[in-house]
């Protein structure tokens, strides 16, 4: 990226909208762009959204400097299983992992419990002869006949992609790449994945499912990226394309397409790293980021400026909310889990005539009732219309004009005649359980994090957030809300405020008090090598990378292990004891308690390298209030609130014209492009320094 000048763009596709943010890299200010995602072929909306963008700003193709891109391809794939043919070659007499999983019923009651259905069918997946010890040792050598047998297998039914997941293969990778090298020979257009490098720790199932899923995916996330940038160029674009990882760091797409499956919550990832920003700028280092889009609600705990992270994942849940149901996959993430429905969710009445919002979405197509696109469901966009939380013609800036009799007719029927209430009691009811239904689970997730949701301070982003956020703040007994300018296109903003980083992980199980660190030093070594060069490639200056080693350790004995930061010095000095005290002070921490005659052990090592964060000043990006002072209040409209049972005629703000210092009170009403801030009585409001609206309560 030139230093001197040019535009970054960021790019974000969701599940109702795509959206745009583009810095200019001499000024810092940033503009922002709003479009319909095109499910049918998402990059016809980023070609659109960036052409849209360049034109309304004068900005010349060879300008931009950086393209940088997260997306739900991955995710997707996996959750409408639209990937390709894809195998599974494991070492014999293991063939079965993929169905047997961890042998764990998630809900122990449910008599027709429904588990994923594997990526490979079992036809698909073949054994070899091979035996590799849980030290690296070879036990039984690799039966060369028999892989070329597979390969006759694979081309019999049509193979495009396999996973080579090999027993114990992270201690020692040589039969996985014989086993790639054979295989390439018979079947050179196969694409080819092995455990050894997607995921190379402990735990088969995982490390299996993880490999299963990026070759699954990995040829569709190829074509996709090969025409994205073909047509970049096509616009004249030729800089190089980022992705955005699902642990908050960007990276080449050279880099990308590797492990796709790394991509798997890239939009949610970048709206984490825009509210990292966004609360230090207030002042506030503990964050609770509360994301509510088109589709689906997240949530995520920043402490003291970092969000906090997990090293497993699950995707494609036969039960949206319910841990285990889904396919684990074993990749480096911010640790946010997805806490309620979308704008788009849709409202019914379920067989036990309650009323029920989500899991399903009207996405973009056909959309809420009011889009006046064909949707005939009742939605959450529907509800707060009726409300009064949105403007009919103020909605995406006015582009895009909402139909309120559409919205009440779809709630009427499906919502209120059903359960005898009116449109308006039937709007809140929508929305009151919505709410309801987030505040709780953002609490239990606090609660199983060993922290207190009240010591945080909410920054609501997605299209949806701000019209829910004081609501569900009230909810959770927080006392402040900070409502960022362009709220709805945080994760595209996220992007460009992201650091390069990779992170690079190895299984060594071994006793603490025995750790060989000769050659654990070696391996880390090795590691920071690779990731310099990666990081170097992508044009950070060596001077700027900054390591990070951590070791998952857990005592003697026990199942699951916890994530412990470590000091590399420590590590190069062999110093046990400090490490010792490092997961003395993690696990008390998380637990209240230690185990000092209990045996500590690692399981896995890993080192993140990081390249420095972009400054963007907020205040500065963002530009002054445009309207006089005079002229905060553009109008006055019906807002329902429950503190009066009632609507209440409410403010409706110019959110652009509301600069520092400016103050109201509730109820109020913000009105912006991407979204709405919905102030309820009694709560106070100023704008600071940064122009985030800050509501106290």
């Amino acid at each position: 990226m030139s230093a001197a000048g040019g535009y970054r763009i960021g790019v974000d596709i969701g599940g109702t909208f795509t959206d745009f943010v583009m810095q200019d890299v001499a000024t810092g200010r940033l503009t922002n762009e709003k479009v319909l995602t095109t499910p049918a072929d998402p990059s016809q909306a980023v070609l659109q959204g960036i052409r849209m963008l360049m034109q309304a700003h004068g900005v010349a193709p060879a300008e931009v400097v950086q393209v940088i891109h997260g997306t739900t391809l991955v995710a997707n794939a996996l959750i409408e299983r639209k990937g390709v043919v894809t195998a599974l070659v494991t070492t014999r007499g293991f063939a079965d992992v993929p169905e047997i999983g961890l042998e764990w019923r998630y809900d122990t009651y449910d008599l027709k419990l429904l588990l994923p259905t594997p990526l490979a069918p079992r036809e698909r997946r073949f054994e070899v002869g091979e035996r590799i010890g849980p030290g690296g040792a070879v036990i039984e050598a690799l039966d060369e006949a028999s892989v070329v047998a597979v390969a006759q297998a694979m081309r019999a039914q049509g193979v495009a992609a396999a996973a080579i997941c090999l027993l114990h293969a992270f201690r020692n990778p040589a039969h996985e790449e014989r086993v790639r090298d054979i295989l390439k020979r018979e079947m050179p257009e196969l694409v080819l994945c092995m455990s050894c490098d997607v995921v190379p720790e402990i735990g088969e199932y995982e490390r299996m499912s993880t490999t299963l899923a990026n070759a699954y995916v990995l040829p569709i996330f190829e074509k996709y990226l090969a025409a994205i940038s073909r047509e970049l160029r096509v616009l004249g674009i030729s800089c190089d394309l980022y992705m955005m990882l699902s642990d908050g760091g960007t990276v080449h797409a050279s880099t990308a397409i590797r492990h796709p499956i790394r991509l798997v919550q890239s939009g949610p990832a970048g709206g984490v790293q825009a509210t990292t920003l966004i609360g230090a700028a207030a002042g506030a280092r503990d964050v609770f980021c509360f994301d509510m889009g088109g589709t689906t609600a997240k949530a995520c705990l920043i402490d003291n400026g970092e969000p906090l992270r997990a090293t497993d994942f699950e995707v494609a849940r036969v039960y949206r909310f319910k841990r285990g149901s889904g396919l684990p996959l074993r990749i480096p993430v911010i640790d946010m889990i997805e806490i309620g429905a979308g704008g788009g969710s849709i409202a019914r009445i379920d067989r036990l005539g309650l009323l029920q919002v989500g899991p399903d979405s009207s996405s973009a197509d056909p959309g809420p009732a009011c889009y006046g696109q064909g949707g005939m469901d009742a939605t959450v966009t529907d509800a707060d219309l009726v409300l009064g939380y949105l403007g009919a013609d103020s909605f995406l800036g006015g582009d895009m004009r909402l139909d309120v009799e559409a919205a009440r007719a779809a709630i009427a029927g499906r919502i209120g005649t059903p359960l005898g209430l009116s449109v308006e009691e039937a709007a809140w009811g929508i929305h009151d359980l919505v709410n309801e239904n987030m505040a709780r689970a953002s609490a239990i997730h606090a609660l199983e994090k060993a922290r207190r949701i009240t010591d945080y301070a909410m920054v609501p982003i997605g299209g949806a957030g701000p019209v829910h956020a004081a609501h569900i703040a009230k909810k959770l007994g927080l006392s402040r809300v900070i409502c960022p300018l362009g709220a709805g296109v945080a994760s595209a903003f996220g992007f460009l405020a992201a650091p390069t980083s990779f992170a690079f992980v190895r299984g060594r199980v071994e006793a603490l008090a025995s750790l060989d660190f000769a050659a654990l030093n070696t391996l880390l070594d090795a590691l920071e090598a690779q990731g310099r060069a990666l990081l170097e490639t992508a044009g950070t200056q060596a001077t700027d990378i900054v390591l990070r080693v951590e070791a998952a350790m857990r005592y003697l004995g026990q199942g699951y292990e916890i994530d412990v930061a470590l000091d590399r010095a420590a590590i190069a000095r062999g110093d046990t004891a400090e490490l010792g005290v490092a997961f003395d002070a993690t696990y008390r921490r998380l637990f209240g308690r230690t185990e000092s005659d209990v045996a500590i052990e690692v399981v896995s090592w890993r080192l993140g390298v990081h390249g420095p964060r972009p400054q963007i000043e907020l205040a500065a990006a963002r530009g002054a209030a445009t309207t006089a002072a005079g002229s905060l209040i553009k109008a006055h409209r019906m807002a329902w609130f429950a503190e009066a049972r009632a609507y209440m005629q409410t403010a409706v703000y110019d959110r652009y014209a509301f600069g520092p210092g400016s103050t109201a009170s509730g109820p109020a009403l913000f009105e912006e492009r991407e979204s709405t801030v919905v102030v309820p009585p009694g709560a106070r409001v100023h704008c600071d320094q940064s122009l985030n609206l800050v509501i106290d309560f």
